[in-house]
C-alpha cells in the first residue's frame, strides 16, 4: 500500500479509537448494512447543525478541544459536567458514511447529522439531540 493511501486510513482509525475511548456504548443493534436512516422519535429535535466542530459544540455549551485535524475529518472533545463526547466532522458525506461503516465493527450509538457525528453514551446523545438535531444511529459490534 502506498504511503499516500495509508495516511488517510490511519487518521480514520485514530478517530475511531479515540471515539471508542470516550466510552461509547457497545449496545447490540441491527448490522450497519441493514440500518434504516429513520430518525429517533424520542423527542423533537431542531434541524441538524452545520458541519463544523466549533459550531456544533457551541450549540451544546461546550468549547471543544480539537484532537484531530486532517483532510478527511476534524474531531473535537467536549468535557462538561453533563459528560464527555466527541464531535467529528467530515468534508464530504461519503467520508462520514465510510467512518460509520468502520465504527460498526465496534458497535455503539452515535448522533449523526449531515457531514458530522457525535459519540457519547446513549442517554447523553438523546439530550444532545435536542440541541443539535440529527438522528440516533445504533451500530452493531462484530468484535469480541
Amino acid at each position: 500500500m502506498t504511503r499516500s493511501r495509508l495516511r488517510p486510513m490511519c487518521t480514520v482509525a485514530a478517530a475511531l479509537l479515540s471515539t471508542l475511548l470516550m466510552g461509547c456504548s457497545a449496545e447490540s443493534a441491527e448490522p450497519a448494512s441493514k440500518q434504516s436512516p429513520s430518525p429517533s422519535t424520542d423527542s423533537p429535535a431542531p434541524p441538524p447543525a452545520p458541519a463544523k466542530v466549533e459550531v456544533i459544540a457551541s450549540l451544546t455549551d461546550c468549547k471543544p478541544e480539537i484532537r484531530i485535524e486532517a483532510d478527511e475529518l476534524r474531531e473535537g472533545v467536549c468535557r462538561t459536567a453533563r459528560g464527555d463526547w466527541t464531535v467529528t466532522t467530515f468534508p464530504q458525506e461519503k467520508l462520514k458514511e465510510t467512518w460509520l461503516d468502520a465504527a460498526a465493527v465496534y458497535g455503539g450509538t452515535y448522533l449523526v447529522g449531515p457531514m458530522w457525528a457525535i459519540g457519547a453514551q446513549p442517554a447523553l446523545l438523546k439530550k444532545l439531540r435536542t440541541e443539535v438535531g440529527g438522528e440516533l444511529r445504533k451500530l452493531s459490534g462484530t468484535s469480541g
